[in-house]
């Protein structure tokens, strides 16, 4: 819980008693590395803090093809939040990539928290700023830039994450084969 205090009061002023309030509707739970904390069809009804491991947010095709939308590693918060907010299914998976321990949120005890004080306005706008600002960053990266591009990207926006991923995760997150992600890392470590 410390840890997500310490989240919140990086975005927004929120007062002790008001985290207080929080800690009451926070549920701690484990979640083993490839299960999902929401599925593709489901309507989510809640949201969590990633206290330890990593998440992703992934599509997947009716042909089984992947695509990783993001990666969630510790302090972040995980959840669909279109469909949550909306009350309607999820189009994509949130997948535990290792074991992993969240505080779990359920979005109803959230709302009435969020409307008891406007210091959870606050910090629900600065969420969402971040939110908004990483969408344009990774939408502006698979529309303009080359793969070795969107790669140098990708390690220098998540360097935990080298030995977390593997590298066909890595490369559908990237939006290219696995095969081409070994050619680019392969010519990034032949540069002097």
């Amino acid at each position: 819980m410390k840890q997500l205090k310490g989240t919140i009061k990086f975005i927004a002023d929120v007062p002790e008693t008001e985290l207080g309030a929080l800690e009451v509707i926070c549920i701690q739970r484990s979640i083993k590395q490839g299960a999902f904390f929401i599925q593709a069809g489901q309507v989510p009804r809640k949201f969590g803090f990633v206290a330890k491991g990593l998440f992703r947010y992934v599509y997947i095709a009716d042909d089984g093809k992947e695509y990783t939308r993001g990666f969630m590693p510790e302090d972040y918060f995980i959840s669909s939040y279109s469909a949550m907010t909306k009350g309607i299914e999820s189009s994509f998976y949130v997948e535990a990539l290792e074991d992993s321990e969240i505080l779990e949120i359920d979005y109803l005890s959230w709302l009435k928290l969020q409307a008891s004080h406007p210091c959870w306005d606050k910090f629900l706008l600065g969420i969402l700023h971040q939110m908004f600002a990483s969408k344009e960053k990774r939408e502006r990266e698979l529309l303009l830039l080359e793969a070795q591009e969107r790669y140098k990207n990708y390690m220098e926006e998540f360097p935990k994450l080298k030995t977390r991923v593997s590298q066909r995760i890595v490369a559908s997150y990237l939006g290219i084969t696995p095969e081409s992600l070994s050619r680019i890392r392969k010519k990034m470590d032949d540069l002097p």
